[in-house]
């Protein structure tokens, strides 16, 4: 299994089957509006900017299940991303990342990465939280916090997963060495 076997929502409703990004360096990642990781989307357009004429995309995926960070519409949120940030990478439909409603493809994703940690000072505050939320956050592959980050290579398969708290630098850094 990989990336290519499955279908998503767009914010309009229509099927989009990843198959259509084969040959292309995908990173996804779940986001939310109201989130102190939220200027992130800045650095998210900034490495498309630089890499998309290289074969990068960005699969964005807003999601409401941590402290209800993504109200709205997906429509209010794409205005607010491309008003606030100029986001010109596609945002698919609002999701569930985690539990018995996460899509089939989060289903993939958290089943095929472990977490690794948060990073700096964010990630003890971070760390204090989730563990509220699941006290085995450590040892299970759930996503903890929005704006986790899976890179998948040019055949679908996944590379790295990137928490929250890891610097955007070192997510350039990877997405740059599998162009």
């Amino acid at each position: 299994m990989n990336l290519y076997d499955f279908t998503v929502k767009t914010r309009k409703g229509a099927d989009v089957a990843l198959s259509d990004f084969k040959g292309k360096v995908v990173m996804v990642v779940n986001t939310a509006t109201g989130c102190g990781f939220t200027p992130q989307y800045k650095e998210l357009q900034e490495i498309y900017d630089a890499c998309k004429d290289k074969g990068f995309e960005i699969l964005d995926f807003p999601c409401n299940q941590f402290a209800d960070q993504a109200p709205g519409t997906d429509e209010e949120i794409h205005t607010f991303c491309t008003g606030r940030f100029g986001i010109t990478f596609p945002q698919y439909a609002k999701i569930d990342v985690n539990g018995e409603n996460a899509i089939p493809l989060y289903q993939w994703l958290t089943a095929n990465t472990k977490f690794d940690g948060f990073n700096g000072p964010a990630g003890l505050m971070l760390s204090g939280v989730v563990k509220k939320m699941d006290k085995d956050y450590k040892n299970n592959g759930n996503i903890k916090w929005n704006f986790t980050k899976f890179l998948i290579d040019r055949e679908g398969n996944i590379v790295a997963r990137y928490e929250p708290t890891v610097g955007m630098d070192k997510v350039r850094a990877a997405v740059e060495a599998q162009l």
